[in-house]
């Protein structure tokens, strides 16, 4: 095994923070962070309305991501409502998410088809609008 020379010195490189699905907040800060009560995340933990990781001695961790659910999900109960509500409500984001990256991946996969047709030849057969017959073209190897 290679140790990199600066290592080897002690030096480390840049630190890069961890990204917000990281799962790195204890109970305590993501109640601070969030405004809610432990017991409360605890609550929603188990009415699976958030999902923080787990330690290997079961304590809960944290995201970013789900610190910003948190307070989604306080906002809504401010508003009136209920917590069933409140993940019904989650849920139709989720599937509104996941239904808008696939409509983007079809819009690149459309354009990239539409690229390819427009540089292969004779396809496709433009046909006016004047035209009365269709003309079938056929490759010839």
């Amino acid at each position: 095994m290679t140790i990199h020379p600066d290592h080897a010195r002690g030096v480390r490189g840049p630190f890069i923070p961890p990204g917000p699905e990281a799962k790195v907040f204890v109970i305590s800060v993501a109640a601070e962070l969030s405004g809610l009560h432990p017991q409360t995340l605890r609550t929603y933990d188990r009415l699976g309305l958030v999902s923080p990781g787990r330690t290997t001695g079961g304590g809960r961790r944290y995201s970013l991501h789900d610190i910003e659910l948190l307070r989604d999900v306080a906002q809504l109960t401010a508003e009136g409502l209920g917590l069933e509500g409140v993940k019904r409500v989650l849920h139709l984001e989720h599937q509104v998410f996941a239904l808008q990256q696939r409509v983007a991946a079809l819009q690149a996969e459309l354009a990239d088809a539409e690229l390819r047709m427009a540089t292969t030849p004779n396809l496709p057969v433009p046909v006016s609008a004047a035209a009365q017959q269709v003309v079938l073209w056929r490759r010839r190897r």
